[in-house]
């Protein structure tokens, strides 16, 4: 059944639909993970790498990024043909970066004060302050530490891609009703701006 689009509802509706799949993406997204750092690289007699194994690696960045991006145009998709008007619909999406994971630090700071005097009875002060920083691995117990040995890095932040623009091509797309609906509705769901939105009529031939 055709339904009305609304902005307010219709972000709770859209995402309440697209988090049912996302441990499926995370998952995915986690199994091209373990591909990438697995330990086929060969050495040459210089001591490189083969070029081989890192366009290989290269490969399985951009294989994540595809899943990424159709899971957000299927079920964007799958959401516009529910409004009304609307009619079949097809969903391209670009991205203009990456996703982005952010692991967690053990960070230390220390100071040190010099107090240096002269012969003239002056007095100079001298601070001098350092900080480092080290990645917190975990285990497959949970256990966390800063060896990376058969550990993976702790992630506390995911930061999803940023979108570029979107392509709607539907079977209402000569409708001003229904472009003004699809419009509205992607810029509620991805904060994309107007001219970044391009929605057509779908060729039935």
């Amino acid at each position: 059944m055709d339904i009305k689009w609304n902005p307010k509802t219709g972000k709770k509706m859209i995402e309440k639909i697209m988090a049912k799949d996302r441990l499926v993406i995370l998952l995915l997204a986690g199994i091209l993970l373990v591909v990438i750092a697995l330990p086929s690289g060969r050495k040459n007699d210089d001591g490189t790498e083969d070029a081989i194994d890192e366009t290989a690696q290269e490969i399985s960045v951009s294989e994540q990024g595809d899943v990424y991006a159709a899971y957000m145009e299927r079920h964007l998709a799958n959401v516009l043909s529910k409004v009304e008007g609307v009619g079949n619909v097809k969903v391209m999406i670009t991205f203009k970066t990456s996703a982005e994971k952010v692991v967690e630090k053990d960070r230390e700071t220390s100071g040190e004060s010099v107090k240096e005097e002269d012969s003239q009875g002056g007095s100079r002060t001298t601070v001098n302050n350092s900080s480092s920083e080290s990645t917190v691995y975990v285990g497959e117990n949970g256990s966390m530490s800063e060896s990376s040995t058969g550990q993976n890095p702790y992630v506390i932040k995911e930061i999803s891609p940023k979108i570029e623009g979107v392509v709607v091509i539907a079977e209402g797309g000569d409708n001003p009703v229904v472009i003004q609906d699809i419009s509205e509705a992607v810029q509620a769901l991805f904060d994309v701006d107007t001219h970044k939105i391009k929605i057509m009529k779908l060729n039935q031939k």
